[in-house]
């Protein structure tokens, strides 16, 4: 890359610290909509017998964990948070929701090459990936799932939301914000990856995972005040860890 490129590169979690400084919790909405999309973070109360464990990776300022709580109010769910940005996660802790006893949250750079994280290994039943891999560098994007992997029990599931090729966000990068293919530097410093359902499959699969569910989802959005029509591009997947996996 040149050298614009790579001064881009760097300072990963620095960028998201001051993103986060900037923008509190205002910034991205709360994710109600996750459980019509993705039903196995709901838990009525004939499953509420045996607790179910989430890990929200990316967490932000718990825009999953949050409504994960909410929904679940009977103790039904343990839900850990993990973010590459401290500030985010000192958010989190502060919020009113924030009880040790039902969650935890923690810095973690989940693309690291000795990933050590406060969770048991092969102890989760649900890992969320939602626009969160899309944030990394393509070069450690294997290491990441294969990472987690680690900590999901057999059978457990995957879920995962991201931007998918030519979508808008994409299509609207100035020229020089390329950092290499399909792989940009937002004016703010944060990075994004536009993904497609090919690309997310071997990642997936080469890590040992099954795939339940590999989908586009294009939506256009309308701006009526603007007079804008917005083409998105999202890609959707649940992937499962095989029950005879060691």
């Amino acid at each position: 890359p040149s050298d614009v490129s790579s001064d881009l590169l760097i300072n990963s979690a620095e960028k998201w610290d001051k993103f986060y400084n900037i923008h509190t919790n205002r910034f991205f909405k709360d994710r109600h909509w996750l459980f019509t999309e993705f039903p196995e973070l709901k838990k009525d109360e004939e499953d509420a017998k045996e607790k179910t464990c989430i890990l929200e990776v990316g967490c932000g300022v718990g825009n999953t964990i949050f409504p994960i709580l909410e929904h679940c109010q009977n103790n039904s769910v343990f839900v850990y948070g993990c973010d590459f940005s401290s500030t985010a996660i000192d958010i989190v802790q502060s919020h009113d929701m924030y009880d040790t006893e039902r969650c935890s949250a923690f810095v973690c750079d989940i693309s690291a090459e000795n990933l050590n994280m406060p969770v048991e290994e092969k102890s989760l039943d649900v890992i969320t990936m939602i626009f969160v891999l899309s944030a990394l560098n393509p070069d450690n994007m294997a290491r990441c799932i294969a990472n987690l992997v680690r900590y999901l029990k057999p059978g457990g599931h995957i879920l995962f939301r991201d931007y998918g090729r030519y979508d808008l966000a994409q299509l609207r990068f100035k020229n020089g914000r390329c950092l290499s293919d399909n792989f940009y530097a937002r004016g703010d410093g944060t990075k994004v990856y536009f993904f497609t359902q090919e690309e997310v499959d071997k990642l997936f699969c080469d890590a040992g995972l099954e795939k339940v569910q590999n989908i586009v989802d294009r939506r256009l959005q309308v701006n009526r005040a603007r007079k804008l029509k917005m083409y998105r591009v999202w890609i959707q997947c649940k992937y499962m860890k095989p029950y005879l996996s060691v």
